[in-house]
């Protein structure tokens, strides 16, 4: 594909020409939830809140200003639809679907996009991953669609109303998205244990991991004579995941037993406790007031929302790996040893000072972030606002019902922490990083006291 040399002229670093693609797409996606087309008779709806949800949409986050089911039309419905679409596949994966539907050759320069929006590390077989997650997800969406709309038949009047929700339901969930058009989340389906598992299933599956859901279609589909081998990523990624999903759950029950779950059942406490743990990954979707939950839960859900789902998938966050090498680089440290050795191979130290630069970082944007909220939000309790934030950066979603009531500065804020969730902190470290240059002289080495 020719550039023109206007592009040419801007010298954009790749990271850069992301960044601009996903501001042209939520400057567009705003223009969409602007159209009166959009909205429901004489609701109208304002500039500063069409952005956000569009930015919302775009970073598949589910924060809202404003009530979708009370604000947004049929059509509205499927212009946040498409938008959770582009912003949960990637702008990159839906623009190469489109260029090998037109017969357009994809060049380096698109590749190295292409590399970049899906956090990747080599070019080779860029394409064919392309292809392969567009269809995973679409197929995904279609099956979760299907049989939701189906058992939808029971709650609403009309098969058109039933798969209306049952395809928003299961695209929001996939993406994990986190809009919903009941009004209520699932609260109205709390009773409704096939839902949730639904609900549950779609948004593990969206939020694993493009590359391993990928590995999993391969090694279903293999039929070679050699054992397949999956990689370390999708082991760790996989692994990092459930215990994250199943630590979530067992911690959100024991700081609330004696609280929100002191008159529940064991099956209702379990699956209040699954599916905030599961939804806290990148989701947003809930089914229950996350307000009935007491400070130390909404303190550890936060700390889930903070930590996200895995890389190269829908969700944001500081990722699933990043924390996980974290986590194993002080346990091996602590064992004396200076590498970091799991299943039969050894993290790359590149990958381990990337952890911990994207860790630090993601730290201050989040500190900075509840000290800025804070002040301009003064009146505010502080668990709500960290709960906010916390949401925002992780882009998952689940709120504590202030959005609506926050200051412009407010939102803008949360804006641009759902956008810098939905790029990564990695993506924004590049983007300030620029060019590596490699030092031509080193300084004779000393030690520092740490600790």
């Amino acid at each position: 594909m020719r550039e023109s040399g206007k592009i040419k002229s801007l010298k954009l670093s790749t990271f850069q020409l992301i960044v601009m693609l996903y501001l042209i797409g939520a400057l567009f996606s705003t223009g969409l939830l602007l159209l009166p087309i959009a909205h429901k008779p004489g609701v109208e709806i304002s500039i500063i809140d069409a952005l956000f949800v569009a930015v919302s949409a775009l970073s598949v986050t589910g924060l809202s200003p404003v009530g979708i089911a009370d604000t947004f039309s049929t059509a509205g419905y499927f212009f946040i639809l498409f938008i959770l679409q582009v912003g949960g596949v990637g702008i990159m994966t839906l623009s190469s679907i489109i260029w090998i539907l037109f017969g357009k050759r994809i060049g380096i320069r698109e590749r190295r996009l292409i590399m970049a929006d899906q956090n990747r590390t080599d070019l080779s077989g860029l394409v064919k991953l392309m292809i392969e997650i567009f269809l995973l997800i679409l197929g995904i969406e279609a099956v979760g669609a299907i049989i939701l709309s189906t058992y939808f038949l029971q709650y609403y009047p009309t098969a058109s109303e039933a798969f209306l929700h049952g395809v928003f339901a299961s695209i929001s969930a996939t993406t994990n998205g986190g809009f919903d058009i009941t009004g209520r989340s699932l609260i109205i389906f709390a009773d409704d244990y096939f839902v949730q598992f639904i609900n549950m299933i779609l948004i593990v599956l969206g939020a694993i991991g493009f590359p391993v859901l990928v590995e999993i279609k391969d090694y279903l589909t293999y039929r070679g004579p050699i054992k397949f081998h999956f990689s370390l990523f999708t082991k760790l990624t996989t692994t990092v995941y459930a215990i994250l999903a199943v630590l979530g759950t067992v911690l959100i029950y024991l700081l609330d037993r004696n609280h929100f779950f002191a008159d529940k059942t064991w099956h209702e406490s379990f699956f209040y406790s699954a599916f905030q743990s599961i939804a806290a990954r990148s989701a947003g979707l809930t089914s229950m007031d996350l307000n009935e939950f007491s400070s130390a839960t909404l303190l550890l859900i936060s700390t889930l929302m903070f930590i996200g789902a895995s890389p190269s998938s829908v969700g944001g966050g500081l990722r699933t790996t990043t924390f996980a090498i974290a986590i194993l680089s002080v346990y091996f440290y602590a064992r004396g040893k200076n590498t970091i050795k799991i299943f039969n191979r050894e993290v790359h130290p590149i990958d381990v000072q990337r952890a911990f630069v994207v860790i630090t970082t993601g730290f201050l944007i989040w500190g900075g972030s509840i000290i800025f909220l804070s002040f301009l939000e003064p009146g505010l309790p502080i668990i709500k606002i960290i709960f906010e934030v916390s949401s925002a950066i992780g882009t998952t979603g689940s709120s504590l019902g202030i959005t609506p009531d926050i200051g412009t500065p407010a939102k803008l804020l949360l804006i641009t922490l759902m956008f810098i969730g939905r790029i990564g902190v990695f993506s924004l470290l590049f983007i300030i990083r620029g060019k590596e240059i490699k030092d031509g002289y080193h300084f004779p080495k000393e030690r520092i006291l740490i600790g």
